[in-house]
């Protein structure tokens, strides 16, 4: 069963075996500073199976006038279950009030631009990026 919580830095090496299932090794260089990041997030919502963490999302900003997603992302055995959906929705509803909802991914992705997408945001392109947003 999975199960969505708020969670602690107690997880933080399953944080950084997480990075590394998905391939995102610029994380894993600096377990310092990876976990000072995790300190100062405004926002950190995991998916967990038996306690296990699958997947996260965290986002950074004042929770007021602008929320940035910093990191959505489900350990690939588990994508396309609808986890990243559920993270990326609670989310929205904990900020639906907040004037800027942003998140930035690569523009040639084109799983990532059709699931921001389905939740309508608006897309801002230019060079090889694209951030996806929400404004009041």
């Amino acid at each position: 069963m999975i199960t969505y919580k708020h969670f602690s830095l107690k997880t933080a090496i399953e944080i950084k075996e997480l990075y590394q299932y998905v391939g995102w090794s610029t994380y894993l260089s600096d377990d310092a500073k990876l976990l000072r990041a995790f300190a100062n997030s405004l926002w950190v919502l995991g998916a967990f199976e038996d306690d296990r963490l699958i997947g996260f999302i965290r986002c950074v900003g004042d929770g007021e006038h602008i929320v940035y997603v910093q990191y959505l992302l489900v350990a690939p055995p588990y994508q396309k279950q609808r986890i990243g959906s559920r993270l990326f929705q609670e989310t929205l509803d904990k900020f639906q009030n907040v004037r800027l909802f942003e998140e930035v991914t690569d523009l040639t992705d084109e799983v990532d631009n059709h699931f921001y997408q389905s939740f309508g945001m608006k897309p801002l392109a230019d060079g090889h990026m694209i951030s996806y947003y929400r404004s009041e």
